[in-house]
């Protein structure tokens, strides 16, 4: 007899449903599995037998051939544990296969038959959904995660005997409607003097730098913060999470997806923004993401959240090469012979930068670095990275007498947040989603970007004189419009268009070619 039941395995940061053909013959009693399964599909033989035996079914004395459709596509998921389990248990009569109709089965089985949380249940259940499947089992683990999805149909399960007791209905499961998706109420998160972000109002000075961090987390812009050591590059980037609005329930599904597929905390919810500061020895596939199982790397872990490269032109040149997509696109693709994958990665970078190697050339401090060095330091950064940056913005030396006197002001921040997040509902509100202004296609500019006349005829003016590309050509427009609703004003003026100059980047080499 042969029976067929559903499970879905994870196709880059979305899924795939795959048929799983259970049939059995009269041949020496052996456990098959074909269609081009990994080591840890195959392993499941083991696990079956273990949890058939400590949950007193009957594993089949026959030849059970359990075949993985589209057998072209690498399964390497141990979440088939529970649909081949299904399948068996159908093909042998022990369940009636017309109880569980179009439902789709995951989760990966112990020797004693309980289930166990399985890596990406958010993306293959919306790939589910997608093909008009509206029932899931799925590992109680699970279940805080799937319950985000909207209008669905979840059964918990917590062992093999369980779901042999729903089907033959001597104790059915109950099931879970998740109706709009339901995110569950979540205990604070105690946060400890030692790991407290820093508040914008207590940086000492940088006003420059902090009005440019409202931009960017109002718009979605990427900023870059040059100057000395020790005058709170850093400090400044890790406050900017502090004044961006927290994420909706959409991006909470998504963040909690993508961290699942590379976290080991499947079952974790993500509901605060992320902030990812890989180190700059970080490897490129950490940094993009890919390896032999593909796995969404840093950038992509930064979704609706902050990238903060610190010490920018120290990271390897093929990595911020590979930056180019993401800051445009904000997708990632990844490529590899076996198999390729898109990661969202819709991040607001912040970079830092010293002037030079030593980190004091134009600064009062001593520089010790030769120009030729200094030359080849800040000429890592290409012209194509720094045209994608919106924001630039120097990072002086404070008064020491000063960094004393500045304690926090709750209210001051609270007003910056609440400034920003007015600016991003008139974003929503023009374009009817949860669009920031750095994401406006040309068709976008054109149609919201309403330019008076004046600030017009300055930008064409600064685009000549600045010798300034298409692109940042655009972007300056981006980042007016910004400015522009953080103003509250409804078309960009003069006032908006010259800040949104200032802040345009530059090239650091410039400043250092008489010198060299």
């Amino acid at each position: 007899m042969s029976v067929q039941v559903q499970s879905i395995i994870n196709k880059g940061s979305t899924g795939l449903v795959v048929d799983i053909e259970c049939h059995l013959s009269n041949n020496l009693p052996n456990i098959v599995i074909v269609g081009f399964a990994n080591k840890a599909v195959d392993e499941a033989k083991e696990r079956l037998r273990g949890a058939f035996a400590n949950c007193k079914l009957q594993m089949p004395r026959k030849r059970v051939i359990i075949n993985l459709a589209p057998a072209d596509v690498p399964k390497a998921d141990s979440g088939f544990d529970l649909a081949i389990a299904v399948a068996i248990l159908a093909a042998s009569q022990q369940i009636q296969i017309a109880t569980f109709g179009d439902a789709v089965f995951i989760g990966e089985l112990g020797l004693d038959g309980t289930t166990r949380a399985v890596r990406g249940i958010i993306g293959k259940i919306l790939a589910g959904r997608s093909h008009g499947i509206d029932t899931f089992y799925i590992p109680r683990a699970n279940m805080i995660q799937a319950q985000l999805v909207p209008d669905i149909r979840l059964y918990a399960v917590e062992n093999l005997s369980q779901l042999y007791a729903h089907f033959n209905g001597i104790e059915p499961l109950a099931v879970s409607l998740t109706g709009h998706g339901q995110l569950p109420e979540l205990p604070d998160r105690i946060i400890s003097a030692k790991d407290e972000p820093p508040s914008l109002s207590e940086i000492v000075g940088q006003e420059n730098a902090k009005r440019a961090l409202q931009i960017a987390a109002a718009g979605g812009h990427n900023i870059l913060l040059n100057g000395p050591p020790g005058t709170g590059k850093s400090m400044l980037a890790k406050a900017l999470p502090s004044v961006i609005p927290a994420m909706d329930r959409e991006e909470i599904l998504e963040v909690t997806h993508l961290h699942s597929l590379a976290s080991h905390n499947y079952e974790q919810i993500i509901t605060e923004r992320p902030f990812r500061a890989p180190h700059h020895s970080a490897s490129h596939i950490a940094v993009i993401g890919g390896g032999s199982a593909l796995r969404p790397g840093e950038i992509s872990l930064a979704h609706r959240g902050v990238l903060f490269f610190d010490e920018l032109p120290e990271f390897s040149r093929p990595t911020l090469e590979a930056l180019r997509q993401p800051l445009e696109d904000r997708i990632i693709s990844v490529a590899r012979a076996k198999d390729s994958a898109d990661y969202p990665a819709d991040f607001i970078l912040v970079a830092t930068a010293n002037p030079c190697p030593c980190g004091y050339y134009g600064t009062s401090g001593e520089c010790t670095c030769a120009p030729q060095l200094i030359a080849r330091y800040q000429q890592k950064l290409s012209g194509p990275i720094l045209d994608r940056i919106d924001l630039y913005s120097d990072v002086h030396e404070v008064n020491h007498r000063k960094l004393l006197g500045n304690p926090a002001n709750p209210s001051a921040d609270a007003d910056t947040r609440e400034l920003i997040r007015k600016a991003r509902q008139r974003q929503a509100a023009r374009y009817g989603s949860n669009q920031l202004n750095a994401a406006m296609s040309n068709s976008d500019i054109k149609r919201h970007a309403l330019l008076e006349p004046e600030a017009r005829d300055v930008l064409n003016t600064a685009a000549v004189q600045l010798n300034i590309s298409a692109r940042a050509y655009m972007r300056t427009i981006k980042v007016a419009r910004t400015i522009a609703d953080l103003a509250g004003s409804e078309s960009i003026t003069l006032p908006h268009i010259t800040e949104a100059l200032a802040y345009r980047p530059q090239r650091i080499t410039s400043q250092n070619q008489a010198r060299v």
